[in-house]
């Protein structure tokens, strides 16, 4: 088991949004380095990450450590001005280790031991891979700790990302009936906890326990849920064993991984206690709409909620391991750069900053691409965002986003619905989550993405979106505080299961009954989407009056009412006339249940109407929503000084308007009031000039 971190993090400090990303110098030779410098000045650059997969180049056999091309490449990055973010180079064993020590090539879902090959795979329990990764890392920190342009440790890369992302090998397998021991205690417990009686499953012996194979044991959910737990902690371990070694010879140097978004064979949540700054890959598809990549911002955000992150990487045009792989258009780079500012980040990085001259990844865009020529398209866009960044200056460094509304994300709830036999196999858990995030940001209401762990005294509206395993404690917490005045939002399928996927006593909402006052009696899962529908017994908003009549399906429960009263009934099948949404008072607070996914317009007009009860609306005038497609967010400086970011994702122009007083632009030195107007793809970050803050942005 993971144990709680012990020692105090390391605060990132940037005076600057640091502007940059991954540089590998050893795929070039070393006549082009300083044209490198030369243009990275040009760029903007003012942080540098390598070598992230330098363990080759730098350990070309076992107790051999080649240093002087390292050397003579930070030199060079430090007579041109910048800051070096190190990795730890282990993101890729090298081909003698896994020739030398077999133990640590990972053993796949199939029982086949992998070769030597691709990337981020090795067995996180293999002692030679755990003792050579170390050796490397000492070797490093102890060369370069002390260097004064060293401002970050980037462990790893990308932990998890590769073919088969679990080892199923003996240790692995040893390992996991160790880490079930310490969770259940008995196999007795395990039986149980597992369900094991089902289909006369159960286990006489630890040792009949192993892995979840792919064409083993698959019809035990609580199995292939521990299974992945386990995993999430053996990867950590990994990472920790690095980060103990840094801390060790650099313990005033921060520590850092990047993350991929809402990626599901790991739980972030059990990582984030232990990085120093939350940093991610942010790689948005052309479909993806704005609030897809703002909810995944404001999931990495949330790990540690309300806190700066770092884009880690964002590719400056394209990438090549899309089904298509699309261009950016002109403006897209920055306006996407800049929505991560105003979702929280303190760095815009990208990967990578010369395109490889070979190999799996030489189509993926890159800042310098093959042709060389700092004239292209792309240079000059990034080059231009590097100037605009460097003259902000610290003006939006440790801004933070202040969210009184909180919408829950759950790593054991999204595999609990990926390893279980209904209620549809269409169903998928990010996707169903997004678009409760997605009807507050078209609101422009922030929200924070948080776990079930996390303190909930902040939010004054708290949305549980499918969230189907919950525990009686974090029943007990949610409770508290409901009764202490908040608005607690459940949908369909929430409170199903305990810890070990086991249905609560009484069934559905389990823990969660008295707060919700009502009992699920059953579920209809009908094929499509909106083929139901609800009709609302009263106004709960101009756009959602009584009487309104609005599409809903994919999942629809019955209830048995308690204490709970009817919002809106079911209108078609045998259960027309039944509720579908409900209210129930609970001490100063109130829940509500959605027991039907309704369309987005109406979930929409929803949630704004409760939001609204707590005095939580758009920052704009009179709380308004943006015009369509325009993006608002605030962040709070760490002096207490708002910026308003207002971001165009439309192809025309919008027109936005504002709360009273005067503003200037830190972009482009305009002082506006009443209104702005946005280009295309225009962002606008806007300062308060003359009038009090606090009552301008109570919201």
């Amino acid at each position: 088991m993971i144990p709680t971190p012990s020692i105090t993090p390391v605060r990132f400090r940037c005076d600057r949004v640091y502007h940059g990303g991954d540089y590998n110098p050893d795929q070039w030779p070393e006549a082009i380095w300083d044209e490198d410098m030369r243009l990275m000045r040009e760029a903007g650059v003012s942080l540098a990450t390598l070598p992230v997969f330098g363990w080759q180049a730098l350990n070309p056999s076992e107790g051999v450590f080649t240093f002087d091309w390292l050397d003579r490449i930070i030199d060079r990055l430090d007579s041109a001005g910048i800051d070096l973010c190190l990795a730890t180079a282990t993101a890729a064993t090298p081909a003698w280790l896994d020739e030398k020590y077999p133990s640590a090539l990972v053993t796949d879902e199939h029982g086949r031991v992998r070769p030597h090959g691709n990337r981020h795979s090795f067995c996180p329990h293999s002692p030679d891979h755990r003792r050579l990764a170390a050796d490397l890392v000492r070797a490093l920190a102890t060369r370069y700790g002390r260097h004064p342009r060293l401002k970050l440790w980037h462990i790893g890369n990308e932990y998890g990302g590769s073919r088969s992302p679990y080892c199923h090998c003996p240790r692995c397998a040893a390992a996991f009936r160790d880490w079930l021991r310490a969770r259940h205690g008995s196999l007795a417990s395990l039986n149980a906890h597992w369900s094991t009686g089902v289909w006369g499953h159960a286990y006489g012996d630890w040792s009949q326990v192993e892995p979840p194979f792919a064409h083993g044991e698959m019809s035990i959910p609580a199995h292939r849920i521990d299974w992945r737990r386990f995993h999430t902690e053996a990867l950590l371990g990994s990472y920790l064993r690095e980060v103990a070694i840094v801390r060790e010879l650099t313990p005033g140097v921060p520590v850092t991984t990047n993350f991929m978004g809402a990626f599901g064979p790991l739980d972030y949540r059990v990582w984030a206690p232990h990085l120093d700054v939350i940093s991610w890959d942010s790689y948005p598809m052309p479909e993806d709409p704005p609030a897809a990549v703002a909810f995944r911002h404001a999931l990495m955000r949330g790990l540690r909620p309300g806190e700066p992150f770092l884009l880690m990487e964002q590719s400056p045009s394209g990438v090549n391991w899309a089904s298509h792989c699309r261009l950016r258009p002109p403006g897209e780079l920055r306006q996407h750069s800049f929505q991560a500012l105003a979702h929280g980040a303190d760095a815009v990085l990208y990967f990578q900053w010369r395109q490889s001259p070979g190999g799996i990844e030489k189509y993926h865009g890159s800042v310098l691409e093959h042709h060389g020529r700092s004239g292209s398209r792309v240079f000059r866009e990034v080059a231009a965002l590097g100037a605009e960044l460097a003259a902000l200056g610290s003006a939006t460094v440790g801004g933070r986003i202040r969210a009184r509304v909180a919408v829950i994300f759950d790593w054991a709830s999204w595999w609990a619905f990926s390893v279980t036999s209904g209620p549809r196999r269409d169903l998928d858990y990010p996707a169903a989550v997004q678009p409760y995030y997605t009807a507050l940001h078209a609101a422009g209401i922030a929200a924070e993405v948080i776990g079930l762990d996390a303190d909930f005294a902040p939010y004054d509206v708290i949305i549980a979106p499918w969230t189907t395993m919950l525990t009686t404690g974090q029943a007990l917490r949610i409770e508290h505080r409901v009764r202490a005045g908040a608005t607690f939002i459940a949908t369909h399928f929430t409170a199903r299961v305990d810890e070990h996927d086991r249905i609560h006593s009484g069934g559905a909402p389990g823990p969660l009954r008295d707060l919700l006052g009502l009992t699920v009696e059953e579920f209809d899962a009908p094929p499509g989407e909106g083929v139901q529908r609800v009709r609302f017994e009263e106004a709960l908003a101009d756009t959602l009056p009584a009487g309104s009549d609005v599409a809903c399906g994919f999942l629809n429960e019955r209830l048995w009412l308690a204490t709970a009263r009817p919002l809106a009934r079911y209108t078609a099948d045998f259960y027309a006339g039944e509720p579908a949404i409900t209210e129930n008072a609970f001490g100063a607070g109130r829940s509500l249940y959605l027991a039907t996914k309704l369309e987005d317009r109406a979930l929409g007009a929803l949630l704004r109407a409760f939001c609204a009860r707590h005095g939580i609306v758009s920052p704009l005038r009179n709380g308004a929503p943006p015009p369509g497609g325009v993006e608002v967010a605030v962040r709070v400086s760490p002096e207490g000084s708002p910026l308003l970011y207002l971001i165009n994702h439309m192809p025309e122009d919008r027109v936005v308007p504002l709360p009273a007083g005067e503003y200037h632009d830190l972009l482009t030195g305009a002082v506006v009031h009443e209104e702005t107007g946005l280009a295309p793809r225009g962002v606008r970050i806007l300062q308060l000039v003359a009038e009090a803050e606090s009552r301008v942005f109570a919201h």
